[in-house]
């Protein structure tokens, strides 16, 4: 498995789940990694912790001309973009989480939607214009690249709970296959991971211990997930060692949902 030529990009990588897969590709794979956050500082902050190769960039999905130009400034530098990881998402919001679906306002539910989704398909969108340039230079074969998308897994069981982020995450499943299906002439790959209970601020420390005990006790392993476990998963992808699959969803969540 060898990244280290290769230049990685991956949205809302300032904290969580994002920041163990930028430390993960750019520590343990050697790979340059684009850290990126909606405000600089944090990127920046992020980018002088890390022990290798990084470059922060001021990052939002919501905002087309602000992609565009993140996008125009790491080519200037780099030249290509070969792994895109769309991790940004919308902060988890209990006052949206534990309403019913008719309950939620649609400008509320656009919001996750504009993030969850959109923003993947923003961004995507925006790198598989490059994607589809990036040749060997001394055969002419297509190099591409990979797409790895960040679900989770009520978007394949369903859930009682936070329906607009189900419903935004099941439409990242959508995208990934698109991306395979349409682009794999182009030797582009795309897959999704489908994310369980794994112990993130936003999840393990925002809960009391009952229903964190509930959530483990949800697993086969009986254990939450840990973020570097994620990021271990996503670099197996993102190297040769996945070079013919794509457009599949990897569950990540402990055995909880298995098919």
């Amino acid at each position: 498995m060898s990244l280290e030529d290769k230049n990685i990009l991956i949205s809302g990588s300032s904290r969580g789940i994002g920041y163990e897969m930028a430390k993960y590709f750019a520590e343990i794979c050697g790979s340059m990694v684009i850290v990126c956050s909606r405000h600089l500082e944090n990127a920046k902050k992020v980018s002088e912790i890390i022990n290798g190769k990084t470059y922060p960039i001021e990052l939002d999905v919501t905002n087309i001309n602000n992609i565009n130009y993140s996008i125009a400034d790491i080519l200037g530098k780099f030249g290509k973009i070969d792994i895109l990881i769309n991790n940004a998402g919308y902060r988890f919001d209990k006052k949206i989480w534990y309403k019913k679906l008719h309950e939620i306002e649609n400008d509320r539910f656009m919001e996750i939607i504009n993030v969850d989704l959109m923003g993947s398909v923003r961004l995507s969108k925006a790198v598989i214009k490059q994607m589809i340039k990036n040749e060997n230079e001394k055969d002419n074969t297509k190099k591409g690249g990979v797409i790895i998308n960040i679900s989770s897994t009520p978007a394949l069981s369903g859930h009682i709970e936070g329906s607009p982020y189900t419903i935004a995450k099941s439409g990242v499943i959508g995208l990934t296959k698109h991306i395979a299906r349409e682009y794999g002439i182009y030797n582009i790959r795309a897959y999704t991971l489908a994310l369980g209970n794994i112990s993130t601020d936003a999840t393990y420390f925002s809960m009391d211990n009952k229903h964190k005990s509930i959530a483990e006790e949800e697993t086969s392993l009986k254990r939450w997930g840990k973020p570097e476990e994620v990021a271990k998963i996503a670099s197996h992808l993102a190297s040769n060692d996945f070079s013919y699959s794509t457009g599949n969803t990897i569950i990540i969540d402990g055995g909880t949902i298995m098919i």
